[in-house]
């Protein structure tokens, strides 16, 4: 089951960094939290007719919205950041500041759960901090004010993802992926209100944009993260889908002709490397306990 959920985690990193070109056209069109507010709404209910009938409706229990309402709040300041960021930096820029998440993740879990870091663990995530340094100044501390934005935003990701590991696993995956959507959907679509020109979401790219991140992204993509985060501890996790910016570099090359400096390409491997670290470390524990098991016969 481990294996499968970390393949799952893989596929949608692919996803998730593909996404990243949807999130470009909306910056390219000066839009954030209408992008978000429509994109999340439309993926919560698009996922309603999914939801097994035993965990519709009155099904969901009070502690299931207690924790649905949290995860949406915490999502909702988490892509609201990172979709401002992409207004003022580049997608490979953003993608990358993005997957610091798997930097701050296990130190989340030690302030708030008294878990300590794995040695193995914490040489993944500095590889992925130094990576995400690398693409973003380019070896040189020139931050620009999106990636400052990314920055605060990834550490709202790594929080989502300690709620999903922690509390999401509880509930049933499909109805919680639903209404945390909603949720966060919602608040950002009545601040874009606000703040943004709801007529801007007529332009055709920017409908193209909005269901690709609607159905693939988020209806598919966030939803089997909250499933694979049922069976893969959440640093392993943040590590594994931190190689979306690896693709997201990937698709902005190819679709946005995005380019990057050698030293920036040196941040995609470092990063992939981490993750096969974090890998590494459940192979080693997985061989010691099948010679523990083995010497028992």
């Amino acid at each position: 089951m481990r294996l499968k959920a970390d393949l799952l985690l893989f596929m949608v990193a692919v996803i998730w960094g593909a996404a990243f070109v949807a999130q470009g056209i909306a910056g390219q069109y000066g839009v954030a939290y209408l992008f978000n507010g429509v994109s999340f709404m439309l993926a919560g209910v698009i996922l309603i007719p999914f939801i097994p009938k035993g965990a519709r409706g009155a099904k969901v229990t009070q502690e299931q919205w207690k924790w649905m309402f949290i995860a949406g709040i915490i999502l909702c300041v988490a892509t609201a950041m990172q979709q401002v960021g992409l207004l003022f930096t580049k997608v490979a820029n953003a993608s990358f500041l993005t997957s610091l998440y798997a930097v701050f993740t296990p130190f989340l879990l030690w302030i708030g759960f008294r878990e300590r870091p794995h040695k193995i663990n914490l040489i993944a995530v500095t590889l992925a901090g130094i990576g995400a340094f690398l693409l973003s100044t380019v070896g040189r501390f020139q931050v620009q004010a999106g990636d400052g934005i990314v920055l605060i935003g990834s550490l709202f990701w790594a929080l989502h993802f300690v709620v999903l590991g922690k509390f999401a696993s509880r509930f049933e995956s499909v109805s919680f992926a639903s209404g945390h959507f909603f949720i966060s959907g919602l608040i950002n679509f009545a601040i874009g209100l606000f703040v943004e020109d709801v007529l801007i979401l007529t332009a055709l790219p920017l409908i193209g944009a909005i269901l690709f991140r609607a159905t693939l992204s988020i209806g598919i993509g966030y939803t089997l993260q909250v499933w694979g985060q049922k069976h893969t501890p959440p640093t392993d996790a943040a590590l594994i889908l931190g190689l979306e910016a690896v693709f997201a570099v990937i698709a902005a090359w190819l679709a946005l002709k995005q380019t990057l400096l050698p030293i920036q390409i040196l941040g995609c491997v470092l990063i992939f490397v981490a993750a096969l670290i974090s890998q590494f470390k459940e192979w080693t524990a997985g061989k010691l306990e099948h010679d523990r098991l083995v010497e028992g016969h």
